[in-house]
């Protein structure tokens, strides 16, 4: 196999094969699982790392989705014609960008110390749940270290990924991804861009499905009323006598 052709099925083939893995498995899981369609909540076997891990990962995780859409959506040509700079851009970018990441990876990590160290929330800890923990550090490991030793120049040669890396994700929503923008791109980026496609392509028979359960009923439902009982006598615990 030539590494043209190797290129070719890895940046253009397998990105589609994961597309219709990501769709077709959200709509076999709806029609066929909605019972498993949830997180599997654990707090009810522990609670106290839980409310400090849980809302780090979230808030950082929230935080990477929407500096990669900043970063691959929109074209530098963009930033440049509202007057940001290559150099704010990018400063910008590493500060915003390393301090979600360290929020996500700390989370991450008192997640996982938890599901290991707690033999309850282990026990429920599915094959997929471990494949998708696995793949999830791994993404955002690599993400770390291509943005640290790669986009600051570390490496000994600095690389803009806007030039390469989101040239080719927005072609692949075009249809017309050119392989060879990311074949140029350093392995960092190109390791992190497939562990990011084998976590889609897993994701649908994970709980991270319940990205995509917003409680929008929530807002038409009825309002819960609760009543106090008043000044009615409260029925007293233990025996009681009887009169003969």
């Amino acid at each position: 196999m030539t590494s043209v052709t190797f290129h070719t099925l890895l940046w253009v083939v397998f990105p589609y094969m994961v597309m219709v893995a990501f769709i077709g498995g959200h709509i076999w899981r709806w029609r066929f699982d909605q019972f498993g369609w949830t997180t599997r909540s654990s707090q009810m076997y522990e609670s106290k790392l839980l409310r400090i891990g849980s809302p780090m990962f979230h808030f950082g995780i929230l935080a990477v989705f929407f500096g990669h859409v900043i970063g691959l959506c929109i074209p530098e040509e963009w930033t440049d014609a509202i007057g940001i700079s290559d150099h704010i851009y990018h400063w910008g970018a590493l500060v915003l960008g390393i301090g979600a990441a360290m929020a996500t990876i700390g989370g991450l990590l008192i997640l996982l110390f938890r599901r290991r160290t707690n033999s309850w929330v282990f026990g429920v800890t599915t094959v997929m749940d471990k494949a998708m923990y696995l793949l999830l550090s791994a993404v955002l490991t690599l993400g770390m270290l291509a943005t640290v030793v790669v986009s600051t120049g570390w490496s000994g040669s600095h690389y803009d990924y806007r030039e390469g890396v989101s040239i080719w994700f927005r072609q692949v929503w075009s249809f017309h991804p050119s392989a060879a923008s990311m074949a140029n791109a350093p392995l960092l980026y190109q390791l992190h861009a497939l562990a990011a496609l084998c976590l889609f392509a897993i994701w649908p028979f994970t709980r991270l499905v319940h990205v995509f359960s917003v409680p929008l009923g929530y807002l038409t439902r009825p309002y819960i009323v609760y009543r106090s009982r008043g000044s009615a006598k409260k029925a007293r615990r233990g025996w009681e006598s009887i009169d003969f």
